[in-house]
C-alpha cells in the first residue's frame, strides 16, 4: 500500500466532483459559442512561446524541487510515439495546484492543452491558466458547449488534451474518484488514444515535515495508451474506454480493486468518509480572522 496523507486540511465537499477553493475575482468573462477556446491568434501563440521558454529554464527546475517530484514511465510515451504523433488525450487525478506543471513537464516536448474550471478562467490567474493552455468547460449553455466540444476536436487533429476526469481539484487526496464520460465521448468521437497518467504520495523526510510543513511528496506515472474498442456501440464504447482508464490510472497511483472506495463512471456519486468525517474546519480562515480569504 502507498503512502496515504490522510489530511483533513482541505474542506472536500460531498459531491466527488465540486470545488472548494476559494476565488478571490471574477472578472465576468462570457464563455459563450463566440469565445475563442483555442486561440491561434499570433499575439497569444508568441506570448504562449515565451511562457514554454520560462517553464524550462526555471518553472520545471523548481516544481521538481517543490513538489519532490518523480516521473515514471516516459518509456511509454518514447514506445508509442507514433501512435501518439497524430493526437492524444491524457487523463490523471487532479491533487495539487501545481500538478499540471507536473504533467507538461512529464510529457515535454509535447505542448497539451487542458480542459479546466470555468471559473478558473475568470479568476486572478486568467491569463496564466489560457498561456499554459487552459480551455474553459463553458456551463448553462448547450452552444457554448459545443462551440469549445468542437475546438476541442480540432486540437487533438495533432495535437494534445489533458483532461481532469474527476471535475475537480482535491489536494492530497489518494483514492481515485469517479470519472465523468466526457473523455471517452471525446476519444471515441476523435479514435484519439487516452494515456492514462497518475499521481501517489510518499512521505516527507523530517525537514521537509517539520521545517516546510510538507503534506507529502509526489510521484507522476504514465501507463500505456488506451484505445476505445470498435466492436462495441458508440455509448458502450465510451463507458468502456472510461471504466478502463479508471482502473488504470487506479493501478499507476498505487491502488489495487479492493482499496478502489469509489465506481469508476461518475453518478451523482458522493464522498466516502475513510478516515475522518471532519474536514477543513480552518479553510480559507485568517488568524484572528472568522472571514474566509
Amino acid at each position: 500500500m502507498g503512502f496515504d496523507p490522510k489530511t483533513d486540511k482541505y474542506p472536500y465537499p460531498e459531491d466527488t466532483d465540486r470545488h472548494y477553493i476559494l476565488l478571490k475575482k471574477n472578472d465576468g468573462t462570457v464563455f459563450d459559442e463566440e469565445y475563442p477556446y483555442v486561440d491561434h491568434s499570433l499575439g497569444f501563440r508568441f506570448k504562449r512561446f515565451l511562457v514554454r521558454v520560462c517553464l524550462y529554464i526555471l518553472v520545471f527546475p523548481v516544481a521538481k524541487i517543490r513538489l519532490g517530484l518523480r516521473i515514471k514511465g516516459r518509456k511509454n510515451l518514447r514506445r508509442n510515439k507514433e501512435l501518439l504523433k497524430g493526437g492524444a488525450l491524457s487523463c490523471s487525478n487532479h491533487v495539487h495546484f501545481w500538478d499540471y506543471i507536473a504533467v507538461m513537464c512529464a510529457l515535454r516536448p509535447r505542448r497539451p492543452n487542458v480542459l479546466v474550471w470555468a471559473e478558473n478562467v475568470r479568476g486572478e490567474n486568467k491569463n496564466l491558466i489560457r498561456l499554459v493552455g487552459g480551455i474553459p468547460l463553458p456551463e448553462n449553455s448547450v452552444k457554448a458547449t459545443l462551440a469549445c466540444i468542437k475546438a476541442t476536436k480540432d486540437h487533438l487533429d495533432g495535437g494534445w488534451l489533458h483532461v481532469y476526469a474527476e471535475g475537480s481539484m482535491w489536494e492530497y487526496y489518494r483514492p481515485i474518484r469517479p470519472f465523468k464520460s466526457g473523455i471517452g465521448y471525446l476519444s471515441c468521437r476523435t479514435g484519439k488514444p487516452i494515456v492514462p497518467m497518475a499521481f501517489s504520495y510518499r512521505r516527507p523526510g523530517w525537514i521537509r515535515r517539520k521545517l516546510f510543513r510538507q503534506i507529502a511528496l509526489f510521484d507522476l506515472a504514465i501507463g500505456e495508451p488506451l484505445l476505445p474498442d470498435e466492436t462495441l456501440g458508440f455509448k458502450e464504447r465510451e463507458l468502456d474506454l472510461v471504466k478502463r482508464c479508471h482502473e488504470e490510472v487506479s493501478r499507476l497511483a498505487g491502488i489495487t480493486p479492493e482499496e478502489d472506495l469509489y465506481p469508476p463512471i461518475y453518478d451523482n456519486s458522493k464522498r466516502v468518509d475513510y478516515y475522518t468525517d471532519t474536514y477543513g474546519k480552518n479553510y480559507g480562515k485568517k488568524k484572528g480572522n472568522d472571514k474566509n480569504g
